[in-house]
């Protein structure tokens, strides 16, 4: 069902209200060739409707000659940002940039978050923005979750698959994406819903089975055969198992990188409005799979940059996994049983 102006203007207003826009603050919005018109049109119409002052910042994309796909996260290389400071200069002035156009994993972002400017991505379908409206509960739950990251040393994922995975943790930060930035300097995605840290650098050992029906992103298909990684001191050594291992393996040869090997962010996610079904339902070129990568109870790992994190990796290869049926344990305390949130019980099983 397509949504109304109506309704995503509705949507807009209250991420807004949640993100502590104010009358008279002013707002950027960060726009490309693949922007949504229904989307752009509607933020322009909530933000003027809430008092602030808007503008448009359309810029050309780049990296088509090296790009295997139209998703935005599928190279993430030099931004529309890089080498222009004229644009830059417009983002850093702003209270707020609204992120159309997919600025992401890039050192400009991290330069104009460091300047107070908060940054709202917001690039899928206006029908998955709706349904996946975020809330001040999603944040409470997000929050709860990476405070248990925080005082882990160890996350451990085991799965009847085979996947028996061991990640100290403690170098890095646990991330909290809730779908709506509060806070200067914030950065956030709506849609979003999961707590996510990385490994202590070479840390990650053990064997990650991605099984039948788990996603791969930015393939955004589902996996027709098990997949199987070994992993030795922080990277993917090995990539195993029949066609689906080999399309991978080839796509990630492409980027002649052996950064994009390594085990990046890993986390769960916890968005009860996201659902691991609804890949099929929208066009590839449309989504970049937001579902995918936070229906509740997943374990989501990814392959490639840690520069998000503070870290020096920014590999252009990034790879989102969430795979099903995992338990996921901080320590000793499980937070996901078998695919299933363990947060009402506390995770105490």
């Amino acid at each position: 069902m397509a949504v109304s102006d109506y309704q995503l203007i509705a949507a807009w207003q209250h991420v807004l209200t949640l993100s502590r826009l104010e009358r008279g603050q002013t707002v950027t919005i960060l726009t490309s060739a693949i922007t949504h018109p229904q989307t752009l049109a509607c933020a322009l119409i909530a933000v003027q409707s809430m008092g602030a002052v808007v503008n448009r910042l359309d810029l050309p994309p780049v990296n088509a000659e090296k790009s295997l796909s139209r998703d935005p996260l599928a190279y993430l290389g030099t931004t529309p940002l890089t080498g222009n400071p004229a644009a830059i200069a417009a983002l850093k002035a702003s209270d707020l940039v609204l992120d159309l156009m997919t600025l992401l994993f890039s050192p400009e972002q991290i330069d104009i978050l460091e300047s107070g400017t908060k940054i709202l991505l917001a690039v899928e379908p206006p029908e998955i923005l709706v349904r996946c409206l975020p809330t001040a509960e999603d944040r409470e739950r997000v929050l709860a979750a990476s405070a248990l990251i925080t005082n882990a040393k160890e996350m451990t994922v085991v799965s009847d698959a085979g996947t028996d995975l061991r990640c100290p943790l403690g170098e890095f930060p646990a991330i909290s994406e809730y779908g709506f930035v509060d806070e200067p300097g914030r950065w956030d995605h709506w849609p979003s819903g999961f707590s996510l840290t990385w490994p202590n650098e070479q840390g990650a050992n053990g064997t990650i089975v991605i099984d039948t029906g788990d996603i791969l992103l930015p393939q955004k298909s589902y996996v027709g055969s098990p997949i199987t990684l070994t992993v030795k001191n922080g990277y993917a050594v090995k990539i195993e198992g029949g066609i689906d291992a080999e399309r991978l393996s080839e796509y990630m040869e492409t980027f002649n990188d052996p950064e994009g090997y390594a085990i990046s962010h890993i986390g769960w996610g916890l968005q009860k409005r996201a659902y691991w079904s609804t890949l099929e339902l929208y066009d590839r070129e449309q989504t970049i799979g937001m579902d995918a990568r936070a229906f509740a109870g997943n374990f989501l790992f990814s392959l490639g940059p840690n520069n998000e994190a503070g870290g020096s990796r920014t590999t252009a290869c990034h790879i989102d996994i969430p795979l099903r049926n995992c338990t996921v344990r901080l320590d000793e305390k499980a937070v996901v049983i078998k695919g299933k949130l363990q947060e009402e019980r506390h995770g105490t099983q």
